[in-house]
């Protein structure tokens, strides 16, 4: 028995309905049910320009958030009740910011200027401010290419806040569990969370069996190496003997000392890149960002 709040009737009834009533070409419309856990509305709506959205009651400043997001100028299609039936009604969220949800219902939103690509690396100046010190656009980027982030997977960051944001955004059919030691840095990560309204986010303090009780098994997992690195790898490794590891460093010893820690753990043919990212500035030099190693590895292989 399926006890969804909206199950597959439920959806093609509404798909119905706004068939039927509106001139919106629904052939490449996303189905985004955020009654169900994970479920990130933001990000899907700056993706798509068509999202039909299955939302219970309760949420009072859906549309604020959304405004607040930048997604003023985007159109909701709605109707007044739980079913589809009756008049539809058209307003554009700048017009709704005041409004809650009063009923489980289905509703567009339309976005003219829904990005047609991955929002991919992220300027830094988006992310919220606070204690964390980000790592570089470009170097995200890459670090994003080698966890071969895709919709589904299970993701531990450990220490790279951005990484996580950035993750969570990209997966929004899968999870992303946070490790964040410091408490500033929690607080910073949650602001973001909050900001870029995700909710498939888990933030956890620590590395271990109680934290981890109930989580979904990382699929992969992004660290930055610190002097809890092999108690990290070893612990994930015992969730799941096939982790994929990626490791951010700025120390070369750490780098080359990677080849031995791999090895320990029966993980063979790491690869080890380092990546350097220069910018040219205002007087026409050249600044030079520092030089992380990368390392990228799988176990089980």
């Amino acid at each position: 028995m399926d006890n969804r709040l909206f199950n597959n009737s439920h959806v093609i009834s509404w798909l119905q309905y706004f068939s039927d009533n509106t001139e919106v070409d629904l052939e490449h419309v996303k189905i985004l049910d955020i009654t169900r856990k994970n479920k990130n509305l933001i990000p899907a709506c700056e993706a798509h320009r068509c999202v039909l959205v299955f939302t219970e009651a309760g949420h009072k400043d859906i549309f604020y958030r959304m405004y607040n997001a930048g997604l003023g100028d985007c159109e909701v299609v709605y109707n007044e009740g739980s079913e589809p039936v009756g008049p539809i009604k058209r307003n554009k969220v700048s017009d709704m910011i005041d409004r809650g949800i009063n009923a489980s219902a289905g509703m567009l939103v339309l976005n003219d200027n829904a990005r047609t690509t991955l929002k991919f690396g992220i300027d830094n100046r988006e992310f919220a401010t606070g204690s964390v010190k980000y790592v570089g656009s470009e170097i995200r980027s890459i670090i994003l290419s080698k966890m071969q982030v895709s919709d589904g997977k299970n993701i531990c960051v450990i220490s790279g806040e951005s990484i996580a944001i950035q993750s969570a955004i990209l997966d929004g059919e899968g999870s992303v569990i946070a490790v964040e030691y410091n408490s500033d840095d929690r607080r910073t990560l949650e602001d973001n969370v909050d900001q870029f309204g995700l909710n498939n986010v888990t933030i956890i303090d620590h590395v271990d069996e109680e934290n981890f009780k109930g989580l979904p098994v990382p699929d992969v997992t992004m660290l930055v190496a610190s002097a809890s690195m092999e108690q990290e790898m070893e612990y994930l490794l015992s969730l799941n003997p096939n982790m994929e590891f990626v490791v951010y460093t700025l120390d070369f010893e750490v780098a080359a000392s990677m080849l031995s820690v791999c090895k320990k753990f029966g993980i063979v043919d790491p690869e080890i890149i380092q990546v350097n990212v220069s910018k040219l500035t205002s007087k026409h030099t050249f600044s030079v960002q520092p030089a992380p190693w990368i390392i990228t590895c799988k176990a089980g292989e």
